[in-house]
């Protein structure tokens, strides 16, 4: 749904942001002091009031409650088809369906953050790497983010997602994205439906995995194994291929670091990108001026030497 204004065009994140600010405005709250009292980043609470990214119920139903508004932003949220005719590649179609209707994942990933829990930014990144126009990577972004809505949403599927460390260390598009990146999934991972793991890169005794893979339960009670090649899915719904993936990850998941361990170590990750910039800066200075010394030393080395005479007593 939009509304269009002569030529321009008000996307519905757009009015649920300028909705949002009115109430936050109205109890003289600054955008700082709304994120500290949800908590989030001020910048979660500055794009969502520009329309720059859609909100997640829970966001929604905070807001209200901060704000004292009577459940108005959480019914609007409700009401809201924010992903409205997006087109997943038609590799990756039969696997959306099934986000569409799952009533649990268990999911392991190996380099990369999966997509149920990417941040728009961060998804962003990674499509740039490979396609070309900005268009294309946005309906790709588009695709992936109305997937979540569902798991986000009260009452969603059980999620479980066990990421490699390498996920949290592999930066995609730079600190700023990877800081909210780690953000956002400390805040999902507090969801009750969701629960966030980390497999830690100094446990090298832990049995991983060769690839990243999903196991999918349908309302029906079929289940599916999932994993990626390149550019292509591949489905399996063997039973005996089922189990033994599935005594895998459950083994996994005991052998990795508990839910509040593995939030723990995410929020270190993302403390290591707030004070990266600054640390580099800092060790900059510190190599200019040893640079700077070096050479005066050898300037003086260099100079000749003037003998001079000394008086005799």
């Amino acid at each position: 749904m939009s509304r269009r204004r002569g030529t321009a065009v008000t996307t519905n994140a757009a009015l649920f942001g300028e909705l949002l600010r009115h109430f936050r405005e109205g109890a003289l709250l600054t955008q700082e002091a709304l994120a500290k009292a949800i908590p989030c980043d001020r910048s979660l609470v500055a794009r969502v009031e520009a329309g720059t990214r859609v909100p997640q119920e829970p966001f929604a139903k905070k807001c209200d409650e901060v704000l004292r508004t009577g459940g108005a932003l959480a019914r609007l949220w409700g009401r809201v088809d924010w992903y409205p005719q997006v087109e997943h590649p038609d590799w990756f179609e039969r696997r959306a369906r099934m986000d569409a209707e799952a009533v649990a994942l268990r999911a392991y990933q190996t380099h990369v953050v999966p997509g149920l829990l990417q941040t728009p930014e961060y998804a962003a990144a990674l499509f740039a790497r490979r396609l070309p126009r900005v268009d294309d990577v946005e309906e790709r972004v588009r695709a992936r983010l109305s997937r979540q809505q569902r798991f986000y949403a009260e009452g969603g599927p059980y999620y479980f997602a066990v990421l490699d460390e390498t996920c949290l260390r592999h930066v995609v598009g730079g600190q700023d994205v990877m800081r909210e990146q780690c953000a956002h999934l400390l805040r999902a991972g507090k969801l009750p439906n969701i629960r966030i793991q980390v497999v830690p890169l100094t446990r090298s005794d832990i049995d991983r995995p060769d690839t990243s893979l999903s196991l999918i339960r349908l309302p029906d009670g079929h289940e599916w194994v999932y994993s990626e090649s390149l550019d292509r899915g591949h489905f399996t719904d063997d039973p005996a291929v089922f189990l033994a993936h599935s005594h895998t990850y459950d083994v996994l998941r005991a052998d990795a670091l508990s839910a509040p361990e593995s939030a723990a170590l995410i929020s270190d990750v993302m403390e290591g990108y707030e004070h990266h910039e600054p640390a580099r800066t800092e060790r900059g200075h510190l190599d200019q001026e040893q640079l700077q010394r070096r050479q005066r030393r050898g300037l003086r080395r260099n100079q000749p030497r003037i003998l001079r005479r000394r008086p005799r007593p």
